[in-house]
């Protein structure tokens, strides 16, 4: 016999052992998904591992259900991959699975009920609500989930237990496929009307019959059958043929009479979202064409470069012609983006170069367009891609270059859930294994990046002029002491940033205004006693939302009604404190009535097309104000940009965290890249009660390198990276003196072998509880070189076996967060 090693999509390590039949399935591939049961009723899709003839000892082994593909969906590489993202960010290949695969591959289950056919139902007793449940399955199958609806509750498990317990009804697992091929009717002239004397003959008998006269015209005007008589064959989309105006029932009576035939086409989703090309073609300028050779000379010795080039120095114009020459040479590349609102600007751009001859994948597709992604970049039809993080785990056969473009934005590592890989690091490893070429590009570059460069590990090129010659922004810094003092402030607005904005206005240019916090007020509270709404579920205040005029909180979503009296002393003196976009927006709305302002954040970016909408609507000089969250300080091209102003800069500055200079610095430095990025020079305008920060007064001088040198040093002192790895280990559990014993037991556990500098915690985080789950956390820090990372990383995993041995420890989570961010 032969047998199937199985990844499932679970965070159990290792593979699982299944049969198959040689009869029914003589031939599986490696990487094909099959169906198989796990337990006693879960059924899951799996992708085959390995294929051998071991039979495992112990037990026997369950038959596979059904065998989906008979070729492969995940390659040889992609395999190798996902082992590597498993091993290195500690975690199951089962769960890396379950984020590579599009949901729409995932073959799912549904639970189902049916009547039990050896039982008398006259004998049973039964409720009022269970006979509901049997009437409605005498007719057929019931849903699980549409039991409840049935009998108007929320849960009927407890019935559904019961009839079971009666052993009335059966439940069952019914497979099904999530991915369904879009279909479009199509109409062709029947065969028999080829020839033009018979075709005469049709005419002739429709000239009583106008309406149907006038469906084969229109549809001779579309197929012209006697210069392309294969064209009939193919024939066209009923939705084309009934854009012409024509009659559908007319249409209906001559498919009837047998005149046309109609069926049904499997047609791309893709079709039609990406524009047509435009022959201009790109013309770098000398400092960029420069910066090209540069980079192509870094790669006969390099596999990983670097381009630093400042805001608005014109690098996707780089990126555009690389890509060229790869694809014209028959090479694979993926191009990364950290955010949606950027992928969807840069989409428009990739467009007029290279039309609809690329794939895009984000999550704003739906399931079915990023399968059909999938299957197009597998069977070479899409040899470039654009794509958020997840597009690491696309099919690619013959990738040659990976440009990550922001590669110091913290959105390309994943938090939740597992695997937490960061995408930049995890397309350096991919292009390894292609022998391929990785461009890292940015302004702002991670320390990291660029400690990397300068040691020499990865080639480093500079691109240090705006495109067209365009000078950089201004900085200018509103103090906010000085302007309190001065009683010169107008809600959270400096005299010197409204100054700023209405002029210009009055020159009929565009603001861009920055607040790294969505919602109304962070958080209300009550005047008279201080008490402030939490999350029920997290150890959370709840950040007001006026639109809705909901208080919500941002890490679980828990909603509730915004409060009009105080539930501890019914004082109605409740009052929002600080701001978040939409007081942003209010207080725009007030003092300058007059401009088109519009939102760019989390809220108001929910639907499909909504960053679209939003950035068209920007571009074309419809919107004046722009007020964003950091999603408008990532690489956005606006012409018309004259202005950006920062709120909260000291808030960003003095985050708790060993990376917050680092991160303000990123963000201030991109946002202010927005300002002045065509003939006229722009301003940026950083609120802040103290200006002569250090941190501020490079970002006045665009000092990189100073602030590069000055934030190195701290790191090497403090012992963090780039001289440090840092593995976060979390613990969860319902109950929060388990969590902290746990913590505490595996803190003991690992201090034995890599002792106390090491080794840091644990600690309640500043956000102790999410989801009801109490947190805690252990920081390892370990240095870089004489450290086996694989053996370190092997005996974290054995202790948190042993810890999750211990009988008072099993319900806790241990979370391993490899190069945490």
């Amino acid at each position: 016999m032969r047998f199937l090693e199985v990844i499932l999509p679970l965070p159990l390590p290792g593979t699982f052992t299944y049969s198959f039949s040689e009869v029914l399935y003589p031939d599986p591939k490696v990487g094909a998904r099959v169906i198989v049961q796990f337990g006693k009723r879960k059924i899951y899709t799996g992708i085959i591992a390995s294929i051998h003839s071991e039979s495992p000892t112990g037990y026997d082994p369950k038959e596979i259900i059904d065998l989906v593909d008979t070729e492969p969906i995940v390659n040889d590489v992609q395999l190798t991959f996902f082992n590597w993202i498993s091993q290195y960010y500690m975690c199951s290949v089962g769960e890396v699975m379950n984020a590579a695969l599009p949901a729409g591959l995932k073959i799912s289950s549904e639970s189902y009920l049916s009547l039990n056919p050896d039982i008398d139902l006259e004998e049973l007793e039964l409720t009022e609500k269970e006979e509901v449940v049997i009437r409605h399955l005498i007719s057929g199958d019931v849903k699980l989930n549409e039991v409840g609806p049935i009998l108007d509750i929320k849960s009927p498990y407890n019935y559904i237990k019961k009839l079971k317990d009666k052993n009335a009804i059966q439940v069952f697992e019914q497979v099904k496929d999530k991915y369904s091929p879009k279909k479009e009717t199509w109409i062709r002239l029947n065969e028999v009307y080829n020839n033009e004397d018979a075709l005469d003959q049709l005419s002739e008998s429709l000239e009583s019959k106008t309406k149907q006269l006038e469906v084969l015209v229109a549809y001779l005007r579309l197929v012209p059958l006697f210069e392309f008589p294969s064209k009939n064959q193919d024939g066209i989309s009923k939705k084309a043929l009934t854009n012409e105006g024509i009659s559908q029932s007319s249409l209906k009576t001559l498919t009837k009479k047998g005149f046309f035939e109609e069926w049904e086409k499997n047609v791309s989703r893709l079709e039609g979202i990406l524009g047509t090309p435009d022959t201009s073609g790109i013309d770098l300028s000398a400092a960029q064409t420069t910066a090209r050779e540069e980079i192509l000379k870094a790669f006969e010795s390099k596999s990983t470069v670097l381009l630093h080039g400042v805001t608005g120095s014109g690098k996707t114009e780089v990126y555009i012609s690389l890509i060229s020459s790869i694809l014209d040479n028959g090479g694979q590349v993926l191009y990364l983006l950290p955010e949606i609102a950027l992928t969807t600007q840069i989409i428009k751009r990739l467009s007029k170069v290279f039309g609809d001859q690329f794939g895009v994948f984000h999550s704003r597709y739906s399931d079915n367009e990023r399968v059909e992604v999938w299957q197009k970049v597998q069977q070479g039809e899409y040899n470039f891609v654009v794509g958020v993080r997840s597009a690491v785990f696309l099919p690619f056969s013959d990738l040659s270059l990976i440009i990550v473009d922001e590669e110091h934005e913290p959105s390309f590592k994943q938090h939740e859930p597992a695997p937490r890989y960061h995408a930049r690091d995890a397309s350096i490893y991919l292009a390894s294994m292609f022998h391929a070429k990785t461009l890292l590009g940015t302004a702002t570059p991670a320390l990291e990046t660029y400690h990397n460069a300068l040691d020499g590990k990865y080639g480093l090129v500079k691109l240090e002029e705006r495109f067209g010659q365009v000078s950089t922004p201004r900085v200018k810094f509103a103090n906010l002491v000085m302007e309190r003092k001065q009683n010169k402030m107008k809600g959270n607005f400096s005299h010197t940033l409204l100054k700023a904005i209405n002029d210009t206005l009055n020159r009929n240019k565009q603001v861009i205004l920055f607040q790294n916090r969505r919602g109304y007020a962070p958080y209300v509270t009550c005047h008279n006693c201080g008490y402030i709404p939490k999350c029920a579920q997290c150890d959370v205040s709840l950040t007001y939302h006026s639109f809705q005029n909901l208080l919500v909180c941002h890490y679980c979503g828990y909603k509730s009604e915004m409060i009009t009296e105080c539930f501890q002393c019914q004082s109605t003196e409740i009052k929002t404190m600080n701001f978040g976009t939409e007081k942003i927006e209010e207080e725009l709305e007030i003092m300058i009535p007059e401009a088109r302002i519009r939102r760019m954040d989390l809220d108001s970016t929910r639907s499909k097309y909504s960053y679209q909408k939003i950035i068209d609507e920007f571009e074309n000089g419809e919107i004046d104000i722009l007020v964003g969250t950091q999603m408008v300080s990532k690489g956005l091209d606006f012409g018309g940009v004259e202005l950006v102003g920062v709120f909260d800069a000291d808030r960003m500055i003095h985050f708790p965290d060993f990376r917050s200079h680092e991160r303000a610095y990123q963000l201030m430095h991109q946002v202010s890249g927005r300002a002045g990025r065509r003939a006229d020079q722009g301003q940026i305008i950083i609120q802040t009660n103290d200006p002569d920060q250090p941190i501020l007064q490079r970002l006045n001088h665009q000092d990189y390198v100073g602030f590069y040198q000055a934030e190195l040093l701290e790191r090497q002192q403090f012992q963090y990276p780039p001289f440090y790895r840092i593995i976060n280990v979390t613990f969860k559990d319902n109950d929060k003196q388990t969590a902290g014993d746990a913590a505490r037991f595996y803190s003991m556990e690992i201090r034995k072998h890599l002792g106390d500098a090491r080794v840091n915690g644990p600690i309640e985080p500043l956000i102790g509880k999410i989801r009801n789950q109490y947190l805690f956390e252990i920081f390892i820090k370990v240095e870089k070189q004489g450290i086996n990372l694989t053996a370190l990383k092997e005996f974290l995993l054995n202790s948190r076996n042993i810890l999750l041995s211990q009988r008072s420890y099993k319900s806790v989570r241990v979370i391993f967060d490899v190069d945490a961010i």
